[in-house]
């Protein structure tokens, strides 16, 4: 008689889950990022009124650079911190994880955005350093009215819907692409130019030149950008919960 081969045993340890980087390298490398991606988008600003007049070619010129510059910086350092550069998106994620999901925990969150906020703000001063403009010098760029604000809410929850779903959907890896590819056509379709980032808000109103934000205005992007937030979790969980938990 013969006998079929024994099954192989299961291994006694569970291959190892990579561990996360140290708290000190993510903030690093949110502080890095964020600093960077408001020097592309405040330099190429800055380039865009030295080369041209016309404000359509501005805008084009730095909506081009950002996307390719965003798409970048969220490849290098997504595998470190997870490439928020935005406290908007750490806040949600933060509230998607708080019941013990994956996600930055309250620690995370508490170092995360002050180092978004002091990237913003060292990455216009060093865009303004790099074209010769005063190194700190308050924006004039008015954006109170009524219909900016309401493009920040629909900047940030496309944003967040966009993020939270590739997410849920098993599809981050996506993210440089798709991310920056959001935020480049948000340019465009937003009254607001689709600023969808608190910390990037703040370190605009240090630069009085194309991409500035006057600080009077910085408050209701801001409150904006977090409703914007909250409006894109519920989608998040409307559109994208498991079936049966969408009340939930």
């Amino acid at each position: 008689m013969t006998t079929l081969p024994e099954t192989p045993a299961a291994p006694a340890i569970a291959p190892a889950i990579p561990a996360r980087p140290p708290l000190a390298r993510r903030v690093a490398a949110e502080l890095v990022g964020t600093a960077a991606l408001v020097a592309i988008v405040v330099g190429s600003g800055i380039q865009a009124t030295e080369l041209t007049q016309d404000v359509g070619l501005q805008l084009l010129a730095n909506s081009v650079a950002t996307v390719f510059g965003l798409g970048v910086l969220i490849l290098l350092m997504g595998p470190v911190s997870g490439a928020h550069f935005n406290p908007a998106v750490t806040l949600a994620e933060w509230w998607s994880a708080r019941r013990g999901g994956d996600g930055v925990d309250a620690r995370d969150l508490a170092a995360y955005v002050p180092a978004q906020i002091v990237g913003a703000i060292a990455g216009a001063v060093l865009a303004d350093a790099m074209f010769g403009e005063p190194l700190v010098k308050w924006s004039t760029h008015d954006r109170s009215a009524g219909h900016l604000l309401l493009g920040e809410v629909v900047a940030t929850a496309g944003l967040i819907l966009l993020i939270f779903g590739l997410a849920r959907t098993d599809r981050l890896r996506f993210a440089p692409v798709a991310v920056a590819s959001y935020i480049g056509a948000a340019y465009w379709f937003t009254s607001s130019t689709s600023f969808a980032n608190p910390a990037v808000t703040i370190g605009r109103a240090f630069t009085d030149t194309f991409a500035g934000i006057a600080p009077g205005s910085v408050a209701g992007f801001i409150a904006v950008q977090l409703l914007g937030a909250a409006v894109g979790l519920a989608l998040v969980a409307l559109i994208f919960a498991p079936d049966g938990k969408a009340a939930e």
